[in-house]
């Protein structure tokens, strides 16, 4: 499937068409308690990654959560 992640096109020849937005989450390597996603302009609660199909062209943009600081 082919995406486009934060602007940048992606291929990921692993995920099955019937993936999940954990899915990609999972292929991506991104701790799900870091990250929100934003899945064709609409934002998906972790709770939903795993009912929510992606699709070949769907795009994603992917925010990390840094701590830090003194």
């Amino acid at each position: 499937m082919r995406f486009v992640i934060n602007g940048q096109p992606r291929e990921f020849a692993d995920l099955a068409a019937s993936a999940t937005l954990g899915d990609l989450v999972a292929a991506l390597d991104l701790k799900g308690d870091r990250v929100a996603i934003e899945h064709n302009g609409s934002i998906v609660s972790r709770a939903d990654w795993a009912g929510t199909a992606v699709h070949d062209g769907d795009k994603f943009e992917i925010v990390h959560f840094v701590g830090g600081g003194t």
